[in-house]
């Protein structure tokens, strides 16, 4: 994971618990191969590698439109942990990270604007508003020329 400027509001135990949650823990997302590269409080991001197993159409080779979906739904889970995260950065580790338990997707709009062919994409995410009880992201999936593959929208019920 990359360390930035912006990180600084957020501190590495916090950064590492929520890598794991989201690589690791979240099964899914390790089934897809996400691999978070960056987490800060503004901004999240991470990568999906094309797998043989993920191709939603033969012919073309193309990246399955639900690993697509089921990535940018969890970068924007991640931003909204993140973002928590540093709300409540003066309450404890497992007091922040027990948040996750609360998570949950209430709407996802995602649009799919080119087809995704290629060996990586590149996801990132940000807090667009952090309500008491809801919070907002704002997606993106690009390929790994930073062409804009897709964008969503989601919202996350954090109480």
């Amino acid at each position: 994971m990359k360390n930035t400027a912006d990180s600084q509001s957020l501190d590495k135990p916090y950064t590492t618990a929520l890598q794991r949650i989201f690589e690791e823990q979240i099964v899914f997302n390790s089934v897809i191969g996400l691999k978070v590269t960056a987490i800060t409080a503004d901004l999240v991001s991470g990568t999906i590698a094309m797998q043989p197993k993920l191709i939603g159409h033969f012919s073309h080779q193309r990246l399955h439109g639900g690993v697509i979906s089921a990535g940018l739904d969890a970068m924007g889970g991640l931003a909204i942990m993140a973002r928590l995260g540093q709300r409540h950065q003066d309450d404890s580790l497992e007091a922040r990270t027990h948040r996750f338990n609360r998570l949950g997707t209430i709407d996802l709009r995602i649009d799919y604007l080119r087809p995704a062919v290629g060996e990586q994409f590149v996801l990132t995410a940000e807090t667009i508003r952090l309500g008491s009880r809801v919070g907002t992201a704002q997606m993106r999936f690009m390929g790994s020329d930073n062409q804009l593959l897709a964008i969503g929208t989601g919202a996350y019920i954090v109480s």
